[in-house]
């Protein structure tokens, strides 16, 4: 991994994690619930911004490499990798 995108991904899950500690204490102090609902949408973003690098990253180097090789049992693999990663956001 692109060591940019591994730096920036890591401080992003790490306020990932001190989001979900504060949802965590939002439930405890018994919060409203549309503040903590708000919150959790937060986290989702967040989470998906860090899955579009890594998609972005694996594309980039991974795929990319599959392609230039010319082997095509790689390169079936690889698109066969995406389209699970695909199908499985959409459940």
């Amino acid at each position: 991994m692109n060591t940019e995108y591994k730096q920036g991904n890591l401080k992003r899950l790490g306020r990932i994690e001190g989001q979900v500690r504060g949802l965590a204490r939002m439930l405890e102090e018994d919060r409203y619930c549309i503040d903590i609902v708000t919150q959790i949408s937060a986290v989702r973003a967040a989470l998906r911004k860090v899955e579009e690098e890594l998609l972005r990253d694996h594309v980039g180097h991974c795929v990319e490499h599959a392609i230039a090789s010319g082997n095509k049992t790689e390169q079936r693999r690889k698109v066969a990798e995406l389209m699970d990663v695909f199908a499985r956001a959409e459940r």
